[in-house]
């Protein structure tokens, strides 16, 4: 899950709390019955989210080579089926549904088309785990944080300049100290949890999540490194459909 920059509160868990609803309440238009194209062709939100996604789709190497990656696991990707734009919560860009394999954009919070690749590519991740290993999204709080720091070191979400942007400086360790912290935040955000079940959960597996790069083969910290990635991972299928 993509976040926005404003921190939820942390919920405690309480005897009695009402039943958790996995995030949904973030993405209100998940439970709306869907609009017509006309009808939403002409909500200018939507049509910059598409254009955007298809900028995504088309330049991004992050987000190609997850697609060609989840087609290789038989998880092929289609446009008009695993993307939907739609309004969110102010506080989350976008969202992965594994009721429904879709990825969430939140059309009234992504303004940028760097945005737009950022959440694209975190979503794509989950989306991968999703498709590759039997992840239990909702009783399972470990899986979910798997995921979330997958998602957060391979994404670019956690790049210097993000960082800078959010007027956060660190020097030796501050890559994983980013990916810890916003695992952590998307975890709150979706599922009620206290702060140190969100924050156990992370460190548990933080270690071997990590140092998961799959399907990169290494963390791209640049567009560059994306691109190479992108490269020897077209490279390694044609040696390995050579063997």
């Amino acid at each position: 899950m993509e976040r926005g920059e404003a921190a939820p509160p942390a919920a405690p868990e309480k005897a009695g709390e009402e039943e958790d609803d996995f995030g949904y309440r973030l993405f209100p238009d998940r439970n709306k019955k869907p609009q017509s194209f006309l009808v939403r062709s002409f909500f200018t939100f939507h049509n910059r989210c598409q254009l955007m996604l298809r900028m995504t789709l088309e330049t991004s190497p992050y987000a190609q080579l997850l697609l060609e990656a989840m087609k290789q696991s038989g998880c092929t990707v289609f446009n008009d089926r695993h993307f939907s734009c739609e309004d969110c919560d102010g506080c989350v860009s976008g969202g992965f549904d594994s009721a429904t394999s879709q990825i969430v954009l939140c059309q009234n919070n992504i303004r940028q088309q760097s945005h737009m690749n950022r959440v694209v590519t975190h979503e794509l991740i989950h989306a991968f785990d999703h498709c590759r290993a039997h992840v239990d999204w909702f009783k399972n709080v470990k899986h979910l944080a798997c995921s979330e720091i997958r998602a957060a070191n391979l994404s670019g979400d956690c790049t210097l300049m993000n960082e800078i942007a959010r007027f956060k400086f660190g020097l030796k360790g501050h890559h994983q100290t980013c990916v810890r912290d916003r695992a952590i935040r998307s975890i709150l955000a979706v599922r009620k949890v206290s702060k140190e079940t969100a924050e156990k959960a992370v460190d548990e597996v933080f270690d071997a999540c990590f140092n998961d790069l799959e399907p990169f083969g290494r963390i791209p910290h640049s567009k560059t490194d994306a691109k190479r990635a992108y490269r020897d991972f077209k490279n390694r299928d044609r040696y390995n459909a050579n063997l």
